[in-house]
């Protein structure tokens, strides 16, 4: 009789466990409806299975020590008003602006003005990126800050950490980030401990726990996903490039990775040294306060720009709140590059309301994608979109990684977010929001040059699929909101 009794032990206890973590996953607060429901489906149609996904991907916090300790920091940062360079008069920029009310989303999520007195300048390509990087970083007087999520220790990776080891010896504070999955190769490489001899100082980003039961208290696929560099506290780089050749060796068939990169120069830069001073903070003991506080003496006209910062621990619908702004802010143009397209209902909703209210709406996405699992849900979308008068185009010259907005050849965003629900609730993002024609026409044309070697997608094309097609894709993309 006692083995009978173990297994209605057992089933009780599953019941128990089960329904704990429905009611969890109703309880369970930012989620919208179709999250909640998928989240009760997968558990009660798999039991077992659905148990372990739950634990393993039903949270999306960092863990409590983490958050406590994040907030901690950020409470502790000087506020943006009396950060020097954040509000001068002089080169504060828009009054009537019909943007306006973007920027004001913006601000509501760092406390960021938009700033002017800056200059930008959009990198040909990756390679010439990286060696503006290191150009910068050899130049540099006072101190280096590098934020990669992924960090490989190929002929970039390699020619990074050799700038830095330069830098560190000739006495400037560098300051060296990876985040704990992405770079996983480079922390476990010679070179990290090259540049820690060299004198700089490393941290990993977000690490990974050696013990097995990690997931039972974070998950481990919230990544830092920031691309960050920072000079002198005058320069910094924003956009889609981690430090990597565009062979990407780790995933060569989808070679090459097309990026862009932009390197700005301005009070702009202090905006991003905060976001890498939390993150720093938040995983070594050591307070850069006072380089945020550091006088600034160049005052100047320039493009008004102003960093956003998204994150597990800021409210997770900033960075749709920013994608759907500038989409609703279009009157004649919206042009959108993005290797990963999975988004909530709203922003699917506002990219079909550009198109239908006549704006020409253009989405450019890779014919290969490095992920299965996203290209099926993104072409679920697709006949939604055509409906709706949205150009789709699929970039054939290898794998698209450039996440880029424009609207109206006038205003863009540029940064590490892509349009899936990942960058919007699961991975830290850096991106930058700009107020620049020149900046925006030399965006456009480089969104245009992709456009050129894309194949359009039509409304012919989609409605031959398959019906086992179509319902892979539908299928696929049901699983969104539990993943």
């Amino acid at each position: 009789m006692e083995p009978h009794w173990m297994v209605i032990a057992g089933v009780i206890l599953h019941f128990l466990l089960q329904g704990a973590l429905i009611v969890q996953a109703i309880l369970r607060p930012h989620r919208d409806p179709s999250s909640r429901v998928a989240w009760i489906v997968v558990l009660v149609t798999m039991p077992v299975i659905g148990i372990i996904a739950y634990i393993l991907l039903g949270s999306v916090s960092i863990g409590r020590l983490r958050i406590a300790r994040v907030e901690r920091i950020l409470n502790g940062m000087p506020q943006p008003k009396d950060i020097p360079g954040m509000s001068v008069k002089e080169i504060q920029p828009l009054g009537n602006s019909r943007f306006d009310h973007v920027f004001r989303v913006g601000y509501s999520i760092n406390g960021f003005e938009p700033i002017g007195g800056n200059t930008a300048d959009l990198m040909t390509d990756s390679c010439a990126a990286i060696d503006s990087m290191i150009r910068d970083i050899d130049s540099a007087k006072n101190h280096v800050h590098v934020n990669f999520y992924i960090w490989l220790t190929d002929n970039s990776g390699t020619k990074m950490a050799q700038a830095i080891c330069r830098a560190a010896a000739r006495g400037v504070t560098c300051r060296v980030m990876a985040d704990g999955l992405g770079s996983r190769g480079i922390i476990r490489s010679e070179l990290w401990p090259q540049m820690q001899k060299a004198g700089a100082k490393t941290a990993v980003a977000l690490p990974i726990g050696n013990t097995p039961l990690a997931p039972l208290w974070t998950r481990v696929d919230l990544r830092n996903h920031r691309k960050i560099l920072i000079v002198d506290n005058r320069i910094t780089y924003c956009g889609s490039q981690n430090c990597a050749d565009p062979e990407f060796r780790v995933k060569p068939k989808f070679a090459p990775w097309v990026d862009a990169m932009v390197r700005f120069e301005g009070p702009i830069a202090r905006q991003n040294q905060i976001l890498f001073a939390s993150d720093w903070m938040a995983h070594v003991d050591e307070d850069l306060r006072h380089l945020i506080l550091e006088p600034w003496t160049e005052h100047r006209k320039g493009l008004v720009a102003q960093v956003v910062g998204t994150g597990p621990t800021v409210r997770y619908s900033a960075m749709p709140e920013v994608f759907e702004s500038l989409m609703y802010s279009a009157r004649h143009e919206l042009i959108i590059t993005t290797p990963y397209y999975v988004p909530d209902e709203p922003m699917q909703a506002a990219l079909c309301a550009s198109g239908r209210r006549g704006v020409e709406t253009t989405l450019i996405l890779p014919r290969k994608n490095d992920s299965w699992f996203v290209a099926a849900a993104s072409h679920s979308y697709y006949a939604a979109l055509l409906d709706a008068g949205v150009r789709i185009f699929e970039y054939e010259g290898g794998l698209l990684h450039t996440k880029s907005l424009t609207i109206d050849e006038q205003m863009g965003l540029i940064g590490s977010a892509n349009l899936d629900r990942r960058s919007f609730e699961l991975n830290y993002e850096n991106n930058i929001l700009f107020h620049d024609e020149e900046l925006t026409r030399k965006i456009r044309e480089r969104q245009l040059s992709y456009q050129w070697q894309s194949h359009e997608v039509t409304r012919e094309q989609v409605a031959s699929w398959s019906v086992s097609r179509r319902f892979f894709n539908n299928a696929i993309a049901m699983l969104g909101p539990v993943l």
